[in-house]
């Protein structure tokens, strides 16, 4: 298992140790030594290896110089993590910290690549009730600990076609909030259909961030996300979703798209949008099986890698010239980031993270609720299968095969379980598709950094 990940990007030599996190932007020379350095070759042996392409004192000056950084801790560092984590794991006390609130199981658009079949997740259509939603929020409080923040994603379906009982969870949550000594951040995602004055200026001021699901362009755009009699949505939401993008200073909120084998030029679709003035932008690879007509194909992956490369080089121009934008899969933190079991284990699904159906039922994230062996229990008993919370709980890069020798883990803390799931039988299985993206965008995001860095 190699301890360094090195590769090419945008005309830089980047290096990234894996377990340090430290990424070095070395010259032509250190970039040939890294791999016999690794192998435990000496300076005289690594200069006969290369010595038709570089002088000799050159590599015995990298050499020397990779060799301090390894001192440092900062070059090939071992992993200190894995002999660690199965006793982190059994002794670590789990808190339910954030809840997906299925406020609608229905849809007034009939997206083509809806994972939820239009709102009703392989089951009935339905809307929360207010008593159902109070239930799930005094379980969240009860199931909190001493934890002081919590979230709630009010989810669909479409939350918007539930919106008076939104509303009313949002005033009992800011009552409990002084009863308990907690403060909620409660999250929207809209299709954009129903949104209106109202509904924007009541989320301005009680939601912490706010989804808007758009894919891009309008052709892209109207053909995936219909309404059921076929026709676009695209020009209906647009202009309500610039003028709340707007209203929401450009933050605390994101477009997301989703592309597909049908728009593969997707780099286009996140201009287009940088373009009408968003500043938060999220477009992302359809979850589809192979079976599906705009599933994400193994021969497509060239195309969507060049994608992200023609995006990233992009971003770095549009940011030098003062216009630039966030991307989500390019977002990421090299001064820290997020705590080692979040660095290990992800998002918390299962086990500090829960979805919760119209009528009550916990399932360990939104793309299982169906999926009746994953359900584990409701707002009136609780959580009745603690077993599944357990099995969740020890699901991290080293019980997942495919991370071991992935560069990326640390940053994708081992992808999605349910994509897991889905592709590979077991939430410990991998996409392999996504795993190839997600380590594409990793890569882009480190050369963003080093060129803004510049």
């Amino acid at each position: 298992m190699s301890l360094i990940h090195r590769y090419q990007s945008n005309g830089y030599n980047i290096v990234l140790d894996i377990n340090s996190g430290c990424i070095h932007l070395v010259d032509e020379v250190t970039y040939e030594v890294l791999p016999y350095l690794e192998e435990g070759m000496e300076a005289d042996t690594i200069a006969q290896k290369l010595g038709d392409r570089f002088k000799k004192e050159d590599v015995e000056t990298s050499v020397t110089e990779c060799k301090k950084l390894q001192e440092q801790g900062m070059l090939f560092t071992k992993d200190i993590y894995e002999n660690i984590i199965d006793e982190f794991t059994r002794n670590r006390q789990t808190v339910v910290k954030a809840l997906c609130l299925h406020i609608a199981h229905d849809c007034n658009l009939a997206c083509r690549y809806c994972f939820a079949e239009e709102g009703e997740y392989h089951g009935r259509r339905a809307l929360m009730s207010f008593e159902v939603g109070k239930k799930a929020l005094d379980f969240l409080i009860a199931n909190s600990g001493s934890r002081k923040n919590l979230e709630v994603d009010f989810f669909g379906g479409e939350p918007l076609m539930n919106w008076q009982v939104v509303k009313d969870l949002v005033k009992y949550g800011r009552e409990q909030e002084k009863l308990h000594n907690k403060k909620f951040r409660f999250t929207l995602t809209t299709n954009g259909v129903l949104l209106n004055d109202e509904v924007m200026d009541f989320c301005n001021k009680e939601m912490g961030n706010v989804v808007l699901s758009v894919d891009g362009r309008k052709k892209v755009h109207d053909y995936m996300r219909p309404f059921r009699k076929g026709a676009g949505s695209y020009d209906l939401i647009m202009p309500k979703f610039e003028k709340f993008a707007e209203s929401r200073n450009q933050d605390k909120y994101y477009v997301r798209g989703t592309f597909t084998h049908h728009n593969l030029d997707f780099s286009e679709d996140v201009l287009h949008l940088a373009d009408l003035g968003f500043k938060q932008i999220s477009v992302e690879p359809v979850v589809a099986a192979d079976t599906e007509e705009y599933a994400i194909r193994e021969e497509d992956i060239p195309q969507i890698l060049e994608q992200y490369d023609i995006l990233a080089k992009e971003m770095i121009r549009r940011e030098k010239e003062g216009k630039g934008f966030n991307f989500f899969h390019f977002m990421i933190d090299l001064t820290g980031g997020p705590c080692v079991y979040k660095r290990l284990s992800g998002c918390g699904s299962g086990t500090e993270y829960l979805a919760v159906t119209p009528w009550g039922d916990f399932y360990p994230c939104h793309q299982f609720v169906g999926e009746e062996q994953y359900l584990m229990g409701n707002v009136d008993e609780g959580i009745t299968k603690p077993e599944i919370v357990k099995d969740f709980g020890r699901c991290n890069v080293y019980t997942k095969p495919d991370c071991k020798d992935c560069f990326a883990r640390f940053y994708c803390s081992g992808g999605c379980a349910a994509n897991g799931y889905h592709f590979g039988g077991d939430i410990r299985g991998n996409y392999k598709i996504g795993c190839e993206l997600q380590r594409k965008r990793v890569e882009c995001a480190i050369m963003i950094k080093a060129a803004l860095a510049e």
